[in-house]
């Protein structure tokens, strides 16, 4: 039983059709017109009609930056697109001959993992998604979490420190100011400023390009360069850190690491999971979770809303 995945980006979007075990059979990618939002509606339309033609599809489910309300219907709010309280499920389901869902793409790809993914064989997870920010997902009790307006499960903004470095939201200290590709990219140069052997390569590389990129300092990375992997152990502490927050409200069996930044597997895991248990409350007289990298990468979000709108158009 077949349904269509579709994974609205800034740059691009992704559409894919999906089996019932999480295999992809067909996809498409355009790019986003990310200041039309008419061009983007009339992109996934298209898409899920190209994609959905000659083949039995139940339904065709759609990932989106923001807050998505319970109902998994009206957009209440984008990033990056001019979406506000935006009924785009009624609006599909007005050109389309399927069932339509809406959800957010953290969920989606979090979904994703869980089912067919780094997260199948548990029934709790927390997923983190390590890229430009921080997005999340969560599973208890082999259910997607919500929330009661559907917008819950924004872990980017968990707040870490108070006072701290002003986040996008319009709050401070937040764990996406810690913890994302972004803040990677400002320890790392915080590190090339301190000089010493250290921050050699870093400040090597910036002087010869201009300045430092997330490719340059994933290959130091990979290089085991010391001043690249200074910077990611301070952003793996502080990913433990929140992790231990996180695990004493959802006690989780495991948590997942997507997005550009977990590329770097173990090296990322090894401070994360040593700034949790310095942070676990009640440290020995509790199970310990796993931590782990994702499997699906890029392909999560388009599998994840596919699965999504199979199990709402099942449920009825």
């Amino acid at each position: 039983m077949q349904a269509i995945g579709i994974d609205i980006g800034g740059t691009k979007i992704a559409g894919a059709v999906v089996t019932e075990q999480g295999e992809i059979v067909a996809e498409q990618r355009v790019a986003t017109v990310a200041e039309d939002a008419e061009a983007i509606v009339d992109a996934v339309v298209g898409m899920i009609q190209s994609l959905g033609a000659g083949r039995e599809i139940i339904a065709a489910g759609v990932a989106a930056p923001g807050f998505i309300d319970a109902a998994q219907s009206v957009v209440y709010y984008t990033p990056n697109i001019p979406w506000r309280n935006e009924h785009l499920r009624d609006r599909l389901l007005a050109r389309l001959g399927i069932d339509v869902t809406i959800d957010n793409d953290a969920n989606a790809a979090g979904w994703a993992e869980f089912r067919f993914g780094a997260g199948r064989s548990v029934s709790d997870m927390t997923m983190l998604t390590i890229g430009t920010g921080v997005g999340g997902a969560i599973v208890s009790e082999n259910r997607l979490f919500r929330g009661g307006f559907g917008a819950g499960a924004e872990i980017g903004h968990l707040r870490v420190v108070p006072d701290g470095l002003p986040c996008g939201c319009g709050a401070r200290g937040c764990i996406e100011q810690y913890g994302s590709g972004r803040a990677l990219m400002r320890m790392a140069n915080e590190i090339a400023d301190a000089g010493g052997i250290v921050g050699a390569s870093l400040a090597a590389e910036r002087t010869r390009a201009g300045a430092l990129t997330g490719d340059v300092v994933g290959r130091l990375i990979a290089e085991q360069d010391p001043g690249a992997l200074a910077a990611l152990r301070q952003l793996g502490s502080w990913l433990g850190q929140a992790c231990a927050s996180l695990g004493a409200v959802l006690d989780p069996q495991r948590f997942v690491f997507g997005g550009g930044v977990a590329a770097a597997g173990e090296l990322l895991l090894e401070p994360i999971r040593e700034a949790y248990l310095a942070n676990l409350p009640a440290r020995g007289f509790h199970p310990e979770p796993e931590f782990v990298i994702a499997e699906l990468v890029n392909d999560a979000g388009v599998v994840g809303a596919a699965d999504l709108a199979r199990l709402h158009a099942l449920a009825g």
